[in-house]
């Protein structure tokens, strides 16, 4: 609370003069007390830790049991590829995150290395690292500062705080200014200057209160280096799949051992059986593939402008149900603009000359080329300037500045002199009440009248009235001399001339945006460290607000009890004037009920709300290094636009994800079908664990891989986000799995049946032939592996038939059905495939009876939907 006390307080406190400065033994004393001025990170983690934390999953768990159940069975081939499937899930996992764990590192660099302070009467230049509380620290312009300080002197310092408050436009500093609320939203702290922002102008004095991890700054690293290690909608799901699957494979393990002890079987062939079924109840594919479709979801991401960092967080965004974005340089062009102008000339006259040339005069910023440099006021000045041509570098070439009185955060005015064809002319700039102040006159319609109490009202009225709008007012005012005069004689008996209304207007293209997220019942919220009126006024024009009801400030949230600004959350849609614990405080808040949170910014400020958020999204061109760093995903186009483009594209990643793993989970069941039925009844395998794990591996991925990269389905912005909790199995995908697993267990074990009918045996029979049980079981084989690869095409749509959705408007799918088939074929006709997987081929008729059999899932499959359709349709 250092910016309540005044100066005299806080010298006394830190015991030192300001004149002096510490001695070299207190410095080393308050060293070894509060510790070097640098921001701490916890050490890192190894690559192998990193490794080992990957394969800390359920899922990975069954298939390393998996793999085990394959080397028990001598084949080894299919355990490599189980253990590579595990390899490749776990090195991306340490990718991913190594490359994510960068914030820290980027925030350590932003503090500035060398500092001047006063000590022993001296002023050196010293390692800021060595900066203790009590130093006194000299500012100049473009010196960033190395601690949080109290000013002891300011002269016409302004401070640039974006690093905190988001805001590109530079801070007023008085150091003699006294705050009396505790809490004053930091970018109001006037007496205050903090570790990290920079001075753009002016020079001044502070004494460091604040060191190291205690800045506000520190505050920031602090937050970033909470472990939040908080999984993803999509990951919760896996881990509860695996935990599932895994207690399912040994239910069924168990369940087959009690029967074949009742049935008196021999306990070695339980054994193998127990492996088949334990093989058939685990999809070994699935975390491969899910991989897969989420790296090839990245790379479409990576097209539209979106770079995502950590690959479960593409899915995450098709759940998002609230974007908290940052107003300035997301929602905002990031530039101060000239929007309105008013002089006291009737409209329809020609564009104010004179007041457009006296701002480009009285002016220290440059423009040229589209590059600028100096106050983001005085650009949007000489851009203004240029729109009505009249360009800067050529006006001072024909009106010479002679003479200047400098801005003055007290006077607030700026004033120039310069030469013309008969005289002088002095050129001022400031606050319009500051002008009509030392103003006699102005110009009304051309002629220069005394300025009345009338005229003066006039001109505050249209002030207010764009104030009210959240335009910047700046006025400009003139007078004529013969001769030089001094800077002290400028501001007396000024022209008025009128004056400007300024803001950094909403970027195009967002309105259209935030309509498309509503549709898609996602909203919108602005979290600004702006003033409460400017947030508001682009809040309004963008359609995220309707009123100033629906904001709120830092200073009100502060009020407010955890439980309380919970509920009132619900109705507030900008947040102004707030600091980085704010942000943080808004988006847990958000999570708190329920929702699936991302956030945007490009700021230090932004980066522990980033990282707290269920997606943080930082901005590629104009974002630090450090809000990259914490963030899941970045725009390379800084545009708020892309973030709901992104969010469409993770609703169709999901729900391909989801298709996948239904696809997957119905096969496998169907499976579990065939065998456990086999056991109950005392029918023969049809089945070898071999042949399961060919069809698991080889068959089924294929089309499992290219239903990940369905293009989706048009209206997925038209419907709401779906519940973050919602299952896979939601909306009656439990039943059709269901029903696809039996459908295709029933179908094989029907195979097989007919294969033994052919050589003249049946289910019950005793004694059958091996050449009997082959040729049943590659019947079985060969309707197990193309019943599921037929039924993947039914998976596309829930509700829409294979027509509706195009045929071949997923050709990769086509293309791994006809794969899936060839390597089927080629599984019994190629001799030595034949003989690994115990099958030879079949006769011509056969296959025929096969291929009908496999049809008939995806047909069952298609007369369901458009059952449902009808009923929809009814409802409607």
């Amino acid at each position: 609370m250092w910016h309540l006390k005044s100066q005299e307080e806080v010298l006394k406190e830190l015991q030192v003069d300001p004149a002096v400065g510490l001695s070299e033994e207190e410095v080393r004393a308050r060293l070894e007390q509060h510790g070097p001025n640098k921001l701490k990170g916890k050490p890192k983690k190894s690559m192998i830790a990193l490794f080992l934390a990957q394969l800390k999953d359920m899922l990975i768990y069954v298939l390393l049991g998996a793999a085990v159940v394959t080397l028990i069975v001598g084949e080894y081939v299919d355990a490599i590829i189980i253990l590579a499937v595990v390899l490749l899930n776990a090195l991306i996992g340490v990718f991913q995150e190594h490359k994510a764990e960068k914030a820290i590192e980027a925030l350590q660099q932003m503090t500035t290395p060398r500092s001047l302070v006063r000590r022993q009467g001296e002023v050196k230049e010293i390692n800021s690292e060595d900066i203790v509380p009590g130093d006194i620290v000299i500012l100049d312009a473009g010196r960033y500062i190395p601690a949080d300080l109290r000013l002891l002197d300011s002269a016409n310092l302004q401070i640039e705080e974006s690093a905190l408050t988001g805001e590109s436009v530079p801070s007023d500093k008085d150091a003699s200014a006294l705050l009396d609320d505790p809490k004053t939203p930091i970018g109001d702290m006037s007496n205050m200057a903090f570790m990290s922002t920079l001075v753009t102008y002016g020079r001044g004095e502070g004494i460091a209160v604040a060191t190291g991890m205690s800045t506000e700054m520190g505050k920031i690293a602090t937050i970033l280096d909470e472990d939040n290690h908080e999984l993803t909608p999509l990951q919760k799901k896996l881990e509860e799949l695996g935990k599932t699957l895994g207690l399912i494979a040994i239910g069924v393990c168990v369940l087959i051992f009690v029967i074949g002890l009742i049935q008196k079987r021999d306990l070695f062939e339980l054994f193998l059986t127990a492996i088949s079924l334990a093989v058939a109840a685990i999809p070994e594919g699935l975390p491969a593939i899910v991989a897969i479709v989420l790296a090839l979801g990245v790379t479409r991401m990576s097209r539209i402008n979106a770079i995502v960092k950590k690959l479960p967080a593409v899915e995450t965004l098709g759940s998002v149900n609230i974007i908290c974005s940052d107003k300035t340089g997301t929602l905002t062009q990031n530039k101060m603009t000239v929007v309105k102008y008013y002089t006291a000339t009737p409209l329809g006259d020609e564009p104010p000359v004179e007041l457009i040339k006296s701002f480009v005069l009285c002016s220290d910023a440059t423009y040229e080329n589209g590059e600028s440099t100096g106050d983001p006021t005085e650009v949007a000045l000489v851009v203004y300037g240029e729109q009505n041509n009249m360009i800067k570098k050529s006006l001072e070439a024909e009106y010479k500045r002679v003479s200047e009185k400098p801005f003055d955060s007290d006077r607030k005015l700026m004033s120039t002199l310069n030469k013309t064809r008969t005289g002088y002319r002095v050129h001022t700039k400031g606050a319009i009440d500051q002008l009509l102040n030392i103003s006699t006159s102005a110009v009304v319609g051309g002629e220069v009248v005394p300025l009345t109490e009338e005229l003066k009202q006039q001109y505050l009225n249209a002030a207010e009235s764009m104030s009210d709008d959240a335009l910047r007012v700046l006025g400009a005012a003139y007078k004529d001399t013969e001769q030089l005069i001094s800077p002290d004689e400028m501001e007396q008996d000024l022209t008025i001339l009128g004056f400007v209304g300024m803001i950094d207007p909403p970027r195009l293209e967002v309105k259209d945006s935030i309509r498309e997220a509503k549709s898609a019942g996602i909203t919108c919220v602005m979290i600004t460290g702006d003033h409460r009126n400017t947030a508001v006024a682009i809040a309004k024009e963008l359609g995220i607000a309707d009123s100033i009801e629906q904001s709120m400030t830092g200073a009100e949230i502060d009020e407010l009890s955890d439980a309380a600004f919970t509920q009132k959350i619900k109705n507030i849609r900008v947040f102004a004037r707030v600091s980085p614990e704010h942000k943080v405080k808004i988006v847990k808040a958000y999570k708190a009920q329920g929702n699936t949170v991302s956030m945007t910014g490009d700021g230090v400020n932004d980066a522990p709300s980033l990282k707290n958020a269920d997606i943080g999204v930082a901005m590629g061109i104009t974002g630090t290094d450090v809000s990259k760093g914490a963030s899941d995903m970045i725009l390379t186009d800084d545009n708020f636009t892309t973030i709901v483009h992104a969010i469409r594209e993770g609703r169709n990643i999901y729900a391909n994800i989801r298709k996948t793993v239904t696809f997957l989970l119905s096969c496998n069941f169907g499976e579990v079908v065939a065998i456990l039925a086999s056991i109950l009844f005392f029918w023969p395998l049809p089945l070898l664990a071999t042949q399961i794990l060919w069809v698991n591996l080889v068959t089924d991925t294929l089309p499992a891989i290219a239903l990940g990269v369905d293009p989706g389905e048009e209206d997925v912005m038209k419907r709401k986000p779906r519940d973050p909790k919602e299952s896979f199995f939601a909306g009656g995908a439990a039943f059709r799995a269901i029903l696809g697993g039996i459908l295709i267990g029933s179908l094989t074990l029907f195979a097989f049946y007919l294969g033994l009918r052919e050589h003249g045996f049946s289910m019950n029979s005793a004694n059958i032939s091996e050449e009997a049980m082959t040729y049943a079981r590659t019947m079985a084989f060969v309707v197990l592996a193309a019943s599921q690869l037929f039924y993947s095409f039914s998976k596309r749509s829930d509700t829409k038939s294979i027509f509706q959705v195009g045929l071949f408007s997923n050709k990769l799918l086509v293309g791994a059905v006809i794969a899936g088939l060839v390597l089927q074929f080629a599984s019994i006709s190629i001799p030595f495939l034949a003989a690994a997987f115990k099958v030879h081929n079949l006769s011509l008729a056969d296959w025929g009876v096969v291929i009908a059999l496999a049809l008939i899932p995806l047909i069952i499959n298609e007369i369901i939907k458009g059952f449902m359709r009808m009923g929809t349709a009814k409802q409607a």
